[in-house]
């Protein structure tokens, strides 16, 4: 038999290349920096050639390194599921879900029972990584992301429309200097997340503000940590009104009654492949019926 390389080093390979960043491919993996890197080496080493171009903190596939992507992922994936399928035991589902945590706590655990009791062997492994997208098929079958767009080579359910909120701390509402209308947000600070920038445009367009400047912008990449920042009083929050009702935090207040749409959606996505995965196709007609 032909020689192959490690396994560990190919996947490796495959979770580098689909995430653009060694950092983001050590921590899936629960590897240091050093070891992935090993793995990585150990994979050109044996092939004789490189694979990646290296741009400060990412990683991007050089014409090699695509062209064995090309040939490899589809083989680890058929690997992946051939075992899968040897592991399964009775009836049991196993389901790997990609979640934000802001969802996953307020949206998805509170319903999860209600699935349990129609799927009592349907087991959920949950991973809370941003963009887990590009994860499917590799760490995660399906996924529930937050986008103002989806890849159109993906399978994908819109779950919600929602509305932006401008969300800041009661106190912030009290006293001579009290936020009343929208200008006056041209002297406090102003918290965005990271991946939903489009957010605060769409808010400023909205209320006839397109020029609006805070004294100040933060960018968080978590919408819980957005919240608290927002409740001890280190900015207005820019976000989805669902957020700050699922919080129910009484010491957070929306501001203004401006009704403004947001570019961003909560979807449900998997590969088109996947969606004849059992476990894949009774989480999605659940999603759908229960409303999430």
């Amino acid at each position: 038999m032909r020689r192959l390389p490690p396994l560990r080093a190919l996947e490796a390979f495959v979770r580098v290349a689909r995430l653009g960043s060694s950092k983001a491919a050590a921590a899936e993996l629960a590897l240091s920096a050093p070891a992935l890197s090993r793995r990585i080496k150990s994979l050109e080493d044996h092939i004789g050639k490189q694979l990646f171009e290296r741009r400060n903190q990412s990683m991007v596939l050089n014409e090699d390194g695509q062209s064995l992507l090309k040939t490899v992922a589809p083989a680890m994936e058929t690997i992946g599921e051939a075992v899968d399928q040897m592991t399964v035991t009775g009836s049991e589902m196993r389901l790997r879900l990609g979640v934000l945590p802001l969802f996953g706590a307020t949206r998805l655990l509170p319903r999860l029972p209600e699935l349990k009791k129609l799927y009592p062997k349907l087991h959920i492994d949950v991973d809370t990584s941003a963009h887990a997208e590009n994860m499917l098929g590799d760490a995660v079958d399906a996924a529930i992301i937050i986008s103002d767009h989806v890849n159109p080579n993906l399978y994908s359910v819109k779950l919600d429309s929602n509305k932006v909120y401008a969300i800041a701390s009661v106190e912030l509402t009290q006293g001579p200097n009290a936020v009343t209308h929208p200008e006056d947000l041209k002297n406090h600070n102003i918290l965005i997340h990271s991946n939903m920038t489009r957010a605060f445009d769409q808010w400023k367009e909205a209320t006839g503000l397109p020029d609006l400047e805070p004294a100040g912008v933060d960018h968080l990449d978590s919408g819980p940590l957005m919240l608290e920042a927002a409740a001890q009083g280190l900015g207005v929050a820019i976000m989805h009104g669902g957020h700050f009702s699922d919080a129910n935090d009484p010491r957070l207040v929306r501001l203004f009654d401006h009704d403004v749409d947001s570019p961003y959606s909560y979807w449900f996505v998997c590969r088109k492949r996947d969606k004849k995965n059992r476990a894949v196709r009774v989480f999605h007609d659940w999603v759908i019926k229960a409303g999430l």
